[in-house]
């Protein structure tokens, strides 16, 4: 017993250490100094069994004629991407610890290199990253917001340029902390200012937390000035989780994806893209989720007479039940065919806890002339083995590469893929 108290003491020491080490370092790079002196960032391998076993599985990927599909990068635990306004880089988050930097140095499609970026901060899961319009990498953590000046520039060492937009703890409060539903997305508005998804931390919130979440922007869509964290308010409300987003360069709205209530059986209710036009819309969460009725039913007994918000709005797009629709972008890109130049496309994780599992796919959304959604249709599938019913791979995010093929990150697999075009 003693021995096995030593230890635990002995954690609990080197946890607290490195997180004062770790605030030491900010402190250091918000003032523009060395917080290193170790300049050698290891690399992340890109050849060998690993690579070669993924390269073998993209084979069972099914795309319309003309596209291929083949490995970009291996990025571990690769989530959600943002692609270097300047050079060939593209700055990938996690729900781990690091933020990987990627390199495509001879142009060719491929990395080259894939390392960890600012190694010197001590991240907790920076899931989000965007991009300011004058080129500074936002970095949206559960609980914290960074800004890098320069970050395709100065990424080649430990130490990084670092505005602390959002200081730790002040995202959310503490109190509100969660594993659950805590991976932040972010985009920088034509408005300039910085949007966030705060996902709320349960199934579904119980009562006497509605009111709270909604002032807070939990269940929500907060924005606010992208360099110091000022003028914030709750942009949208009604949301459950929302882990991807993208504005539509046309008109400036913002589309974003939400996640599905558990517990409600297998089909439903459906996933959803939303579309929002203008400050203060409700999408109606937690009385509704994908045009099903939540407040009431089994997954939310306690909010049977939860008044229905008033003007909510409906969903652009249903998706099949529980296939976990995350990353979205608009493709912006000439290298695609017409039909899919202004339309969206959309990621699908994949179900965790369906009879049969579904999704791990990637969708396109096609647009209206009025700028609405009209028709949602697979785009690529095969990671869901239908022989086994496992995955190969879950899909997380989509971003439009310098050439206009498509980028898929993959959190599974731990890989980032390359979707191109060429006329069959």
């Amino acid at each position: 017993m003693k021995r096995t108290w030593r230890l635990c003491a002995a954690a609990a020491a080197l946890c607290v250490a490195a997180g004062a080490s770790a605030q030491q370092n900010l402190e250091k790079l918000k003032q523009f100094r060395v917080a290193t002196t170790d300049l050698n960032i290891p690399v992340v391998p890109q050849t060998g069994r690993n690579a070669d076993a993924i390269k073998e599985n993209l084979k069972r990927i099914k795309l319309p004629p003309g596209f291929k599909i083949e490995l970009f990068a291996i990025v571990p635990d690769a989530r959600h991407m943002a692609v270097g306004p300047s050079t060939n880089m593209l700055f990938v988050g996690t729900r781990k610890t690091t933020v990987w930097a990627v390199t495509d140095r001879n142009s060719d499609g491929v990395a080259d290199e894939v390392k960890s970026f600012a190694p010197s901060l001590k991240f907790t899961n920076p899931n989000g990253v965007c991009w300011t319009r004058d080129g500074f990498l936002i970095v949206v953590e559960h609980n914290r917001v960074l800004n890098f000046p320069a970050a395709e520039f100065f990424y080649e060492g430990p130490d990084v340029a670092v505005i602390e937009v959002v200081p730790q703890g002040k995202l959310i409060p503490p109190e509100h902390e969660s594993f659950n539903h805590g991976a932040r997305v972010c985009d920088v508005g034509p408005d300039g200012k910085l949007y966030v998804s705060l996902g709320q931390p349960f199934n579904v919130q119980p009562r006497e937390l509605v009111k709270t979440f909604d002032e807070i922007g939990i269940g929500g869509i907060v924005r606010m000035n992208a360099f110091d964290g000022s003028g914030r308010e709750v942009f949208a409300r009604g949301i459950r989780n929302s882990v991807g987003q993208d504005f539509n360069p046309k008109d400036g709205t913002l589309w974003w994806t939400d996640n599905q209530v558990d517990g409600m059986g297998d089909d439903i209710p459906p996933g959803e893209l939303n579309r929002s036009t203008k400050a203060g819309e409700h999408f109606g969460f937690p009385w509704t989720n994908g045009g099903v009725q939540i407040a009431g039913s089994a997954a939310a007994p306690d909010l049977k007479d939860l008044p229905a918000p008033a003007g909510m709005i409906e969903p652009q797009v249903k998706f099949p039940a529980h296939q976990a629709q995350l990353g979205m972008a608009f493709y912006t890109g000439r290298q695609f065919p017409a039909q899919y130049q202004g339309g969206i496309f959309v990621a699908s994780h994949g179900s965790w806890n369906r009879t049969k599992p579904s999704g791990a796919l990637i969708n396109f959304v096609s647009l209206k002339p009025d700028g609405t959604a009209d028709k949602s249709v697979v785009f690529a599938e095969g990671w869901l083995d239908p022989d086994t019913n496992s995955y190969r791979g879950r899909p997380v995010d989509v971003a439009v590469w310098k050439d206009g093929s498509l980028l898929v990150s993959d959190d599974f697999a731990g890989a980032i893929y390359r979707i191109s075009y060429s006329a069959p």
